[in-house]
């Protein structure tokens, strides 16, 4: 056996051991690494408010706090009045209840003619198998929906903190990293870290300004059809809209039309169809501007990066996604050689037609075989 044979045999067991063991780690900490990944979008998101008010003599760890309790205050003020209005909107349709079921049992007797009656119809739903399952489904189900909030509290804090420190030692932490690079990269890391900042800031404003837009659509269709709770709806659907990614436009209409359906079932209709022409004109004419202007990123790119980023990461990935693909396309611009365009119909987006084209597949073709010039063949002047 040579002598390096065991030793060879000792090393690829070493290195093979490290990636298992890497591997496991990996997998035991994609949850921690989502909420650091997380945390650092929200850092760069507050960073431009948070650096202002330290320019302005505040210590930069109590302007961080301001930010974010600011934000914690709105959140939880928006979700307090959200809750009261659904509150009182399901006391009212569990009270109203005996009289949509009235209306349906006449509309069945008189259409079908039917002899049905509230009372065997509640008899027959109290004592049917469906719901006593449901209802031992759901008691069951109590302790995994408590464990979930527990551990959905328990992520936001875990985001909430490592957030609040990447901004509030943001300069500290730009400084250790540039301490361990040489001077050329330290110009990078700082320019990559001014160009996150920037994308993020912009990706902000830009769903901000949306989700005023929609709010304020929202709003004047509910006032018209004389919804109650008209304001807290249209801000739901303005922020729900906008910052849950795919399915956040359908899950904020979902609530007005509930609550129109309560004062007539047409309105949630309307509601409804108004939802689907708002989000066309949406996807189509005004994200496209406000996007360009805002994260300077083409929509076919951010609707290609949005959905590259759920098949990664989920709901997270959809959000990070626009400004991360930002960052890295304005990073990048800095070291792509650009040249002048020449001036071609093709490049404007038209095609030469007839004649012209005839002439110049003839030049090409008599170009190949004769070794005079093509224009002197063509009887053109040179």
């Amino acid at each position: 056996m040579p002598r390096w044979l065991p030793r060879a045999m000792i090393l690829a067991l070493a290195l093979v051991a490290c990636f298992q063991l890497g591997s496991w780690a990996f997998h035991q900490l994609i949850g921690l690494l989502i909420n650091v990944l997380i945390a650092f979008f929200v850092a760069l998101a507050v960073e431009p408010a948070v650096s202002r008010m330290a320019a302005r003599g505040m210590r930069r760890g109590l302007a961080t706090f301001l930010v974010f309790f600011g934000v914690l205050a709105v959140g939880v003020g928006f979700v307090v009045m959200l809750g009261s209005i659904l509150a009182s909107q399901i006391v009212e349709m569990v009270e109203s209840f005996p009289a949509y079921l009235d209306s349906v049992i006449n509309w069945s007797n008189q259409t079908f003619r039917t002899e049905l009656s509230r009372v065997d119809v509640q008899d027959s739903l109290l004592h049917s198998d469906w719901l006593q399952r449901y209802v031992q489904n759901s008691a069951t189900g109590v302790l995994d929906v408590s464990t979930t909030l527990l551990g959905g509290l328990f992520r936001l804090l875990t985001v909430f903190l490592f957030s609040f420190y990447f901004a509030a030692d943001g300069p500290r932490l730009r400084r250790a990293l540039c301490s361990v690079l040489p001077p050329a990269k330290q110009a990078e890391v700082l320019r990559a870290w001014e160009i996150a900042v920037d994308k993020t800031g912009g990706y902000i404003y830009s769903r901000g300004l949306m989700a005023l837009i929609s709010g304020l659509a929202h709003y004047v269709l509910l006032e018209f059809l004389t919804v109650p709770y008209a304001p807290a709806l249209a801000v739901w659907v303005g922020l729900v809209s906008q910052f849950i990614p795919t399915i956040g436009t359908y899950l904020a209409g979902a609530l007005p039309m509930l609550i129109a359906f309560t004062v007539n079932p047409w309105y949630a209709l309307w509601v409804l169809g108004f939802v689907v022409i708002y989000q066309q004109f949406e996807n189509y004419m005004l994200q496209p501007k406000l996007t360009a202007k805002s994260v300077d990123i083409h929509p076919a790119v951010a609707f290609g990066s949005v959905i590259a980023g759920t098949a990664l990461l989920g709901a997270v990935g959809a959000l990070v996604a626009i400004p991360a693909i930002a960052t890295l396309q304005a990073f990048l611009g800095a070291y792509v050689k650009r040249y002048d365009v020449m001036d071609d119909e093709r490049v404007r987006g038209s095609r030469p037609r007839g004649r012209r084209v005839l002439r110049q597949m003839n030049r090409a073709l008599r170009a190949g075989n004769d070794p005079r010039p093509a224009s002197e063949e063509l009887g053109e002047p040179r």
